[in-house]
């Protein structure tokens, strides 16, 4: 499994591309194997082109990113409550490339005004993909303390949802800068006027001091820091071409504006005596079109080997042309003039609100800054990066994208029974049109369309649609033949398939579909008895029982058996922990397994207790492989901190992914508590133990429930074909 290391900002302003990429090129330069991804496009304002980090990635480190979805679609899928489908898809955008990759770096949204979100979603994105957090921050003005007091805010508020100490995190400090006076000029990042006369300001250097003190206020709230990297102020200075174009300004003469960069800006109201100490090299000299004596004396500064950047002429005032003649050997040689209409202060502002951002083509700018900031990050690091590893936690958007690309793999028919139940007519087209599974609805047509049509629901003609009247007949030889030691009688067979799930279950026995999912309208009896008189169990099965996967907002977990077996003996018990092992083994999650009771260890007594502990044993036996430990309180599986306390040498308390309940009204009741309160999307139940795939929904169940539940049928379809082929073989 490789790294994913999501690289996302700890306030405005942080630099986050340019740091994202200089990790990038850094891991890279290491010889590491390294992928990137920008999950969500965020073009620059008015910018139509290319999205710039996935751009510059292919530019500079020679790696082929995906696409990222557009901002205006992740916005609509956030906004309309469809975050787990976003999740969902960014989780398909990253695996193929974590598949190939010891790193995956993963850019998150950039912080801004108008993506007020951007946090909120950075969080999400951490934990779809269980990524290492990278912050970026700058200090803007802040001093060593403040700022490190805002990424601590920040750790906090991403790592909520998680056990202390689970979540890696890092800190990158961006634009460090000697003094306050320089973060005013943040927004352009040039140089610029801090006095009344508007003359040229340069930053004083970054002492390696407070580039310590930064980094030394960080690590003390536990937090590691890769680099502390001072701004430089020549890395952001645009070419004076892209200036131009970013501030509207005509171009009178463009001179040598492809290569000259705007290093500083010097606003000129003051006579040339007093101005000549600002013509210096980089810098653009902006005054207004009536001041003739320092338009003159700018040329006569670029005829003597001062390389200005350019000249900036406001207010709109037409040149005279003799004075253009006396200067033009200046522009021949290369000195940019370019012109706006607004006044100076107008200008100034415009300037001061434009944030500098370099251009797609500017490589040889561009790779001097990720060269610049790889060299500043921990080298150290760098090189043993994919040396430390930690198991990785199945996320829900994870789990959810594998049952959707498992069963879009799988293609398979799945028969539902309660074909006219408005959320299951939903869930169909949904699974349909996702290519999830071929459902098939059992009913009449006219009563499918009226309620697809109340619903403003469209059935796609190829969603095949079965009215039961016209083929039970075709099943009662069958049906007949299967219960004639149970005393079926035609008569009582045509009865019987007078049941929707009866004649599902038919079908599924024959081989016409692949699954069943049933339960919107019936009761969990209605749905399994004819699958225990039809299908019957697995030759290696003593009963039938049912897992949930809960999708808590960090992992998956299994919980077992809640709906199902009333009241268990140990040994039964024994069987429902074994089939949720292997069920969570089948589904990618790492198992450990814990049977829960109100005792943890030789805690409490009585025969509840005996009878989890008794089971437990019975599992290590029949199975030495599984990893299992209990009696154990909820609190002493789920939560590591109570471990500590309550079963400090057990290898499953404060880890458990597997929850086996000792009876079924421990079990339900636990799964539904946590589903509601905590607002956490559970999948199932998925029974176990049937020969064919047949599933069971609580008739409470979600739309969004009933097509996981078919995906999950449509995988176990092939579990079953898989095992059907492997016992005959033997």
């Amino acid at each position: 499994m490789s790294k994913i290391i999501a690289v996302v900002p700890s306030g405005h302003n942080v630099g986050l591309t340019s740091v994202a990429l200089g990790l990038l090129n850094a891991l890279n330069r290491s010889g590491h194997k390294v992928g990137f991804v920008k999950p969500i496009a965020q073009p620059v304002k008015n910018d139509l082109g290319p999205e710039r980090s996935t751009t510059l990635a292919k530019k500079l480190c020679n790696i082929d990113p995906p696409t990222p979805i557009p901002l205006a679609e992740a916005q609509h899928l956030l906004s309309t409550g469809n975050d787990s489908i976003l999740l969902e898809n960014i989780v398909d955008m990253v695996q193929p490339i974590s598949s190939r990759c010891d790193v995956v770096v993963v850019e998150g949204l950039i912080s801004s005004p108008e993506i007020f979100y951007s946090k909120n979603f950075n969080q999400l994105l951490v934990k779809a993909l269980d990524a290492e957090i990278l912050f970026v921050a700058a200090p803007n003005g802040r001093d060593p303390k403040e700022l490190a007091e805002g990424i601590e805010i920040e750790y906090r508020d991403f790592t909520k949802d998680f056990e202390s100490g689970t979540v890696v995190c890092s800190c990158v400090i961006n634009k460090v800068t000697q003094s306050d006076d320089d973060d005013e000029c943040s927004n352009s990042s040039i140089s610029r006027t801090k006095s009344r006369d508007y003359g040229l300001y340069k930053p004083e250097g970054t002492s390696e001091q407070l580039l310590a003190s930064y980094k030394a206020a960080v690590a003390e709230k536990g937090i590691e820091v890769l680099g502390v990297i001072p701004a430089i102020q020549d890395f952001v200075a645009p070419r004076v071409h892209d200036f131009a174009g970013l501030i509207e300004a005509h171009a009178l003469r463009t001179g040598d504006w492809l290569n000259r960069r705007v290093r500083s800006i010097a606003v000129i109201s003051m006579t040339l005596n007093k101005s000549v100490y600002y013509f210096q090299d980089g810098a653009l000299i902006v005054t207004t079109g009536d001041r003739v004596e320092t338009i003159v004396g700018a040329c006569m500064a670029a005829l003597n080997g001062i390389k200005l950047a350019g000249i900036l002429i406001c207010g709109g005032f037409e040149q005279d042309a003799a004075i253009m003649r006396m200067c033009e050997r200046a522009f021949a040689e290369g000195l940019p003039l370019l012109a706006l209409p607004s006044s100076t202060y107008e200008t100034a502002v415009k300037i001061s609100r434009t944030k500098i951002e370099i251009p797609l083509d500017d490589k040889e700018q561009a790779s001097r800054i990720l060269d610049s900031i790889s060299d500043q990050l921990d080298a150290r690091w760098i090189s043993t990066v994919t040396k430390t590893q930690r198991e990785h936690r199945v996320s829900p958007p994870e789990f959810r994208s594998q049952l959707i690309r498992l069963a879009k793999e799988a293609n398979k028919r799945i028969v539902l029974p309660e074909g006219d139940e408005p959320r299951t007519i939903r869930a169909a087209i949904t699974c349909f049109e996702r290519g999830i599974a071929r459902p098939i609805l059992l009913g009449s047509h006219q009563s499918i369309q009226e309620v697809a049509a109340r619903q403003e629901l469209v059935i796609p003609s190829d969603i095949e649609i079965i009215d039961p009247s016209t083929v039970r007949a075709n099943y009662i030889t069958q049906l007949v033949e299967l219960r004639k030691n149970k005393g079926m009688t035609p008569e009582l067979a045509a009865k019987e398939l007078e049941d929707n799930v009866m004649l599902g279950t038919m079908m599924l026995k024959l081989g016409e579909v692949d699954g069943l999912v049933s339960g919107a309208v019936h009761t969990t009896a209605n749905t399994i008895r004819p699958a225990l008189q039809i299908i019957k169990m697995t030759p290696d099965s003593k009963l039938v029982s049912s897992i949930f996967f809960m999708c808590l907002p960090n992992q998956v977990l299994v919980f077992g058996d809640c709906a199902i077996n009333p009241n268990p003996t140990a040994d039964e018990l024994a069987d429902i922990a074994i089939q949720s092992y292997d069920s969570a083994v089948a589904f990618r999650i790492t198992p450990r397994m814990a049977m829960i009771s109100y005792s943890t260890g030789s805690s409490g007594a009585g025969q509840d207790v005996e009878k989890v502990t008794k089971a437990t044993n019975l599992v290590r036996e029949r199975r030495p492989d599984i990893v299992i430990d209990g009696p154990l309180q909820y609190d002493a599986a789920s939560t590591e901190s109570v471990a500590r306390s309550k079963a400090p040498n057990s290898p499953v308390a404060g880890r458990a992914t597997i929850y086996i309940f000792p009876d079924l009204n421990t079990g339900n009741t636990t799964y539904k508590a946590v589903q509601r309160s905590a607002g956490v999307i559970s999948i199932g139940p998925m029974l176990q133990g049937i020969a064919k795939p047949v599933n069971d929904l609580s008739r409470g169940a979600l739309v969004e429930d009933i097509v996981y539940t078919i995906a999950l049928t449509a995988i176990q379809a092939v579990q079953v074909e898989q095992r059907e082929a492997l016992s005959a073989k033997q």
